[in-house]
């Protein structure tokens, strides 16, 4: 959900895991090897595999391990990745990729057409599961005319696609390889390679002496799984930890008072109350857009996050960014509130469920109370239903909620960003839990648009559409928070959450 994310986004993407992780190092745990580095994670992944990734954790592991087609840089800029050039006909539905030569996989054999075709093929296929599955809709046809080339026929001109390709959830995998195959080690072709995972505690990955791009500085990362922020304060000022990305201001705060190095990042990624539409009493548009004119969303920001971040709309990619006072009840109206609710039949009030998770985000459970606080004041009770990691993304991915209170990934494209959601073929509607053949038309004008004017009056229109219907509550996008040991030096933090500048992060003195 940060995309991967990316998060992707986002990423979506959840809770601390406990075990005997937890406190500032595991059983065994001391500081890194020579030229290594500790990071402190609040959860353990959930999936080693690339296709299937929407837990942070789990998307930030994977973006060392495997390689993508295209590659974004510290501005969201397309750059080049596995593909060393691209050309794109005239009319815009074929795209020629040029692949870079002598890049092999961590099992030593060698990178080629047949892995890219055999990767775009099986993520299209709905069997697969691939949560960014949508992202390759416009292909109808891959071909690899020799080792080196991949020629992708499209339905018609994507403007999106190749900020798609960036995507560790579209990752290139051996044509060897299977889900089974890489469900406990990996075999990519990123800048490190898979070591050895102790569940609940620590995954280690050693640096690729063969990737592409050349050997990274640090010899190995070790994620270790630290279950809450301020643990992990503690851990850096031990100088068992080096290394860790906060969400809470709170936290980043104490830790800079105690000599900590943070860099603040503002973040694509947004925080929403995501409404299921097909779940009754949610499928009236009434009681959504109660449930959005009962709630303060600077207030949910002021309590959770201390205002570190910004009232949103649903599109934070910087050249589309929706205006969040374009939405009905700009600012909180109880009173309005009330009247939808005695339009849809439930002038005595009404009660939801939400889900929310715990400990992969610090602000969750308070984003969730006070939603819940102000909500009740129009009428409207919320059940919370606090879950673990795990059962959060099974419940997540399943659409088996009312509700959720989520932190998602935003992405530099609008298209990459919601098309997989809102559109009726996305793979993650059920997800969502709205569409409209208006947004399947819109949606469709911006994938097929280049001019940036046109896009950016298009989605507008997706925006409002979004926003007059109530499909979610968006809320507020914030802050990463990266952590720093005064050794630690290289590191770019990025708006999309991706800590790939980890291969070009050293650590002096060792």
């Amino acid at each position: 959900m940060r995309l991967g994310a990316f998060a992707v986004a986002g990423a979506v993407l959840l809770s601390a895991c406990s075990g005997s992780g937890g406190g500032d190092a595991p059983a065994g745990g001391g500081t890194a090897g020579p030229g290594g580095l500790v990071i402190g994670a609040t959860s353990d992944p959930d999936t080693l595999f690339p296709w299937k990734a929407t837990q942070f954790q789990a998307v930030n592991v994977l973006e060392q391990l495997y390689g993508t087609l295209t590659e974004l840089d510290e501005d969201l800029e397309v750059v080049p990745g596995l593909t060393e050039s691209w050309q794109l006909s005239e009319d815009g539905t074929t795209l020629t990729l040029t692949l870079r030569q002598g890049v092999t996989f961590a099992d030593g054999s060698t990178f080629d057409s047949a892995d890219v075709k055999s990767s775009l093929d099986r993520i299209r296929e709905e069997a697969t599961g691939a949560v960014a599955a949508a992202s390759l809709a416009s292909v109808t046809a891959v071909e690899a005319p020799d080792p080196s080339t991949v020629v992708l026929t499209l339905s018609g001109p994507d403007a999106g696609i190749l900020a798609a390709l960036a995507s560790v959830n579209l990752a290139m995998l051996s044509s060897e390889d299977t889900e089974e195959t890489l469900a406990e080690t990996s075999n990519g072709t990123g800048a490190f390679t898979f070591a050895e995972r102790s569940p609940n505690e620590s995954i280690t990955l050693t640096a690729n002496e063969s990737f592409w791009g050349g050997a990274p500085a640090l010899s190995s990362l070790e994620f270790r799984v630290i279950p809450d922020e301020t643990s992990i304060v503690s851990a850096l000022q031990s100088g068992n930890v080096q290394f860790a990305v906060f969400d809470d201001p709170l936290v980043a705060q104490s830790a800079e008072a105690s000599g900590v190095q943070i860099t603040k990042t503002p973040q694509l990624s947004y925080h929403a109350l995501q409404l299921n539409a097909r779940k009754a009493p949610l499928d009236d548009v009434d009681v959504r857009l109660a449930i959005q004119c009962a709630i303060d969303r600077q207030q949910v920001l002021d309590t959770a996050a201390l205002g570190e971040g910004e009232v949103t709309g649903p599109i934070t990619s910087p050249a589309y960014r929706s205006d969040p006072a374009a939405r009905p009840c700009p600012q909180r109206d109880v009173a309005k509130a009330k009247e939808y609710l005695a339009q849809a039949g439930h002038a005595g009030g009404l009660t939801i469920s939400t889900i929310v998770s715990q400990g992969e985000y610090a602000t969750s459970v308070n984003e969730a109370t006070n939603i819940q606080a102000q909500l009740a004041e129009a009428g409207i009770t919320m059940n919370l239903e606090v879950l673990e990691s795990g059962a959060y993304v099974d419940r997540w991915v399943a659409a088996d909620f009312q509700s959720a209170v989520a932190l998602n990934g935003g992405r530099p494209d609008p298209d990459g960003m919601y098309g997989r959601y809102f559109t009726s073929t996305g793979n993650l509607n059920e997800v969502a839990g709205y569409s409209s053949p208006t947004l399947d038309g819109l949606f469709a004008q911006g994938k097929a648009t280049a001019d940036p004017a046109e896009r950016k009056a298009i989605y507008e229109q997706v925006s409002a559409e979004l926003e007059n219907n109530a499909a979610w509550v968006w809320l507020f996008t914030s802050f990463t928070y990266t952590a720093t040991t005064p050794d630690v030096s290289g590191f770019t933090p990025m708006a999309n959450g991706s800590l790939k500048f980890l291969r070009e992060t050293t650590v002096s003195g060792s």
